[in-house]
């Protein structure tokens, strides 16, 4: 009997569209991705999709900001996520990226990276105003680890800014910093609400373990079966076939 709960809502971030229209419409890749979202669809109520620029047009229309000294985009997807929001702002002219992540060890979870974080924001502590920037809050373990690792003078002029998050968690980064989200769902993790991307589904890198390789969801049944109960079965099979024609996608291009 799966120990994973089926959440009242499962939303998923739709950051797939980009690398299936690089592959052209004639492609299998996105004949699978089509079939995918087609699937995704199958409980709207349940199952929410969230388009990039929803959750983008949200977060600027938050308010307006003067551009910050300094920019810390947490990882390449809060880089990425800067670097969007600067084209659209002109906030963060300058973005460094301090990597940091959560793993499985075998008894739960705990956080990496390359470097401690306090050896990676050394210097930090210069910047009159900063920015710290991800995708997505969901626990608020790696958001709060890099606030915390911050010089205790540059705080008091840290922002947080996020494209989605869980209330409750945003709540405990509201403690360490003012955090603005594009997208805000209430409720209690894993049970009432659950975050997920798109490309988590078929490329390996969603599922961290200390010590082995990672793992896209799909080959993790009992997530899936939680999150689409009654047809994980197809799901998997879609998300397997289309790993493997953005894997071929991939070999070419090298």
């Amino acid at each position: 009997m799966s120990t994973t709960p089926t959440p009242r809502t499962l939303y998923v971030h739709d950051d797939l569209a980009g690398a299936l229209r690089a592959c052209g419409e004639a492609s299998p890749a996105w004949r699978l991705g089509r079939a995918l979202f087609a699937l995704l669809g199958r409980e709207p109520a349940r199952v929410v999709v969230l388009t990039l620029a929803q959750q983008l047009d949200a977060l600027v229309g938050r308010g307006e900001h003067h551009p910050f000294s300094a920019a810390v985009g947490i990882g390449e997807a809060g880089v990425r996520v800067a670097r969007q929001l600067h084209a659209r702002t002109g906030w963060f002219p300058q973005i460094r990226r301090v990597d940091v992540w959560r793993e499985e060890d075998g008894e739960g979870y705990r956080l990496a990276g390359p470097a401690p974080l306090a050896q990676q924001c050394a210097g930090i502590g210069a910047a009159p105003s900063l920015a710290v920037v991800d995708d997505t809050v969901f626990s608020g373990l790696t958001m709060r680890a890099v606030l915390e690792a911050l010089a205790p003078a540059v705080r008091p002029h840290t922002r947080a800014f996020c494209l989605r998050a869980v209330s409750e968690s945003l709540a405990d980064v509201a403690r360490l910093a003012p955090v603005t989200a594009g997208f805000t769902a209430s409720g209690r993790l894993l049970i009432d609400v659950s975050f997920i991307n798109a490309s988590g589904l078929v490329r390996r890198g969603a599922i961290r373990r200390a010590g082995a390789p990672p793992l896209a969801f799909f080959e993790r049944e009992e997530w899936m079966a939680a999150w689409f109960p009654g047809y994980h079965a197809p799901v998997i099979a879609v998300c397997r076939e289309l790993a493997a024609a953005l894997d071929a996608v991939a070999l070419v291009a090298r």
